[in-house]
């Protein structure tokens, strides 16, 4: 299975999408900053990482996903610093043969990600 990963501090902009001949399942996961957090309006929100120990962290989730789901690719995108509301900060991307293994693999990699991943976000 190929991997990426990446942290930025820019806006993100979607790879090219790079994927087989036998592949029939493209998942992706666009995480946008909302306007409020915890009922209060903000502007933005402010994201900071322990970038070794994320990287660590994704990298044993991305071995689980290999060995649960046929994945051809993950990538993920994770933006730091200050992303304002109506933004990304998180992109996903995931390709299978099938879209049952492709929808359930996304899932899985977010929900893992926020139980494992030292990502924090303060809100602005």
């Amino acid at each position: 299975m190929q991997r990426e990963l990446i942290f930025t501090n820019d806006p993100i902009a979607e790879p090219v999408r790079q994927m087989s001949d036998g592949m029939g399942a493209v998942v992706t996961f666009h995480g946008v900053v909302r306007g409020e957090e915890n009922g209060a309006p903000i502007t933005a929100i402010n994201y900071e990482a322990n970038e070794p120990m994320a990287q660590h962290q994704f990298e044993l989730i991305f071995g689980a996903m290999e060995k649960q789901w046929p994945l051809e690719s993950v990538r993920l995108i994770h933006r730091l610093g200050v992303v304002p509301v109506n933004e990304p900060s998180l992109w996903v991307e995931v390709v299978a043969a099938h879209r049952a293994e492709a929808f359930a693999a996304c899932k899985f990699l977010i929900d893992e990600m926020k139980q494992k991943v030292p990502i924090w976000k303060r809100a602005l």
